[in-house]
């Protein structure tokens, strides 16, 4: 069941196109990530999405609606932009019953004492927010977003001017949300590495258009996505390894360096590829296999783009 629909979806600020038609869905219960450059038009996306922008062309739903244009429907969603929006003079607990008030949520203690623990910040509750490390304000701020227990959530950069420690609490805290409370989750990011740790899909935005849409299993391991590296005993068999290898369907990106064979194949074919050069008479002192990594697949996406251009 689709909770977020984009379609064709265009934005264009003094007749400079920033969104160009782009299309894309998210399940229920996904972390999907969107992902690209500074400036490629991710939050611009967000903002369309939220409602907190009217697109140029196409539409962009939550649960089958405008969020601009529906209040209820607004109330089932939660959002973490750039900024926290924590008061720096409230302590953590002041702040979250002050939001669960305003959100209406009907036990506004006891729902700021739930979201103290499940963000680790219970030791800290009494403090005044101004004294909190940035992960612990972007902690205190993901809780906030969580407060009235939303359907879906959607985060900008959520880990942007976190030290690695900090990364990874609030990394946690999303694949818990996730994991542990079916929720949905939205986030925007140009971070590779939290998009690979966290996503289960990913959209690839360049230039306003997306060039890459689908699990983050499938990118990995698509028909460019598996990588076999060969080494043979007998390096003088290494040239008939290419052409043995180039013989198996779904074979491609061959390679030779000395003794080493290498090759990018479809899913299911790594037993072919190994089958064959063994019925070859080529003797094998190892094999291994690789996947691409998120990076090296945006890299890729990246670049086609630009050269198409």
């Amino acid at each position: 069941m689709s909770i977020i629909d984009v379609k064709n979806l265009k934005k264009t600020f003094n007749r400079r196109e920033v969104l160009k038609g782009i299309t894309f869905s998210v399940e229920k219960g996904e972390v999907f990530g969107f992902l690209g450059p500074n400036g490629a038009g991710k939050t611009t996306t967000m903002r369309c999405i939220l409602g907190l922008l009217r697109p140029t062309e196409g539409e962009a739903l939550v649960f089958g609606e405008s969020l601009a244009a529906k209040d209820g429907t607004r109330g089932r969603v939660g959002v973490l932009l750039d900024k926290n929006g924590v008061s720096d003079t409230l302590s953590a607990r002041e702040n979250l019953e002050y939001y669960a008030r305003l959100y209406g949520v009907p036990d506004p203690v006891g729902r700021a004492t739930e979201i103290l623990e499940f963000t680790g910040l219970t030791e800290r509750q009494d403090s005044l927010v101004g004294t909190f490390s940035t992960g612990m304000k972007r902690k205190l701020g993901l809780g906030r977003a969580i407060l009235h227990d939303p359907e879906v959530l959607f985060l900008d950069e959520p880990s942007a001017g976190l030290d690695p420690e900090a990364q990874r609490m609030v990394r946690d805290l999303i694949l818990d949300l996730s994991r542990k409370e079916g929720m949905t989750v939205f986030v925007n990011s140009h971070n590779l590495d939290e998009i690979q740790r966290v996503c289960s899909k990913v959209a690839i935005l360049h230039q306003g258009k997306v060039r890459a849409f689908d699990t983050v299993e499938h990118l990995r391991g698509g028909r460019e996505g598996t990588h076999l590296r060969v080494v043979l005993s007998d390096p003088a068999s290494a040239e008939r390894a290419v052409a043995v290898l180039g013989t198996v369907p779904g074979t491609g990106g061959l390679s030779r360096e000395g003794e080493t064979v290498s090759a990018t194949f479809a899913g299911e074919s790594a037993a072919e590829i190994v089958r064959a050069l063994v019925t070859a008479g080529c003797g094998i002192e190892e094999v291994t296999r690789e996947r691409r990594s998120l990076e090296e697949i945006y890299l890729a996406a990246v670049r086609q783009a630009e050269g198409s251009a």
